[in-house]
């Protein structure tokens, strides 16, 4: 099992970046999935989460209407399309796994630095 994160970097005030996750090694397509990020001193918190079909999205209040979360189950990708990126947006981001039955996640990536930053 492995998911694979990429798209992090350094990024302006206000500009935006997109990254992705690619999954392999299980079922993606009957998986919730989510990303979460970690600041440092600060505990992991949920950013955003998609269903398994891609029907429902969650996002947390920090980034509603900044941050778009999309999956392809043909390609077993999952994306996070950031905008209007802010200094406190500056974090480790991890996607993670997860069956509709599991309270917890089964899998997660090893994440992708993302720096906000003039």
């Amino acid at each position: 099992v492995q998911l694979v994160e990429s798209g992090g970097g350094l990024v302006l005030p206000g500009g935006s970046l997109r990254l992705s996750c690619a999954a392999s090694g299980f079922t993606f397509s009957i998986y919730h999935m989510s990303w979460h990020r970690q600041a440092p001193g600060k505990e992991r918190e949920l950013v955003a989460t998609i269903s398994s079909t891609g029907g429902t999205t969650n996002y947390a209040d920090s980034v509603k209407g900044r941050f778009s979360i999309s999956r392809d189950n043909a390609k077993n990708t999952v994306s996070l399309q950031m905008n209007s990126l802010k200094p406190d947006d500056t974090a480790v981001y991890y996607c993670a796994a997860r069956t509709p039955y599991s309270p917890r996640y089964n899998y997660w990536g090893q994440g992708t630095q993302v720096t906000v930053s003039s």
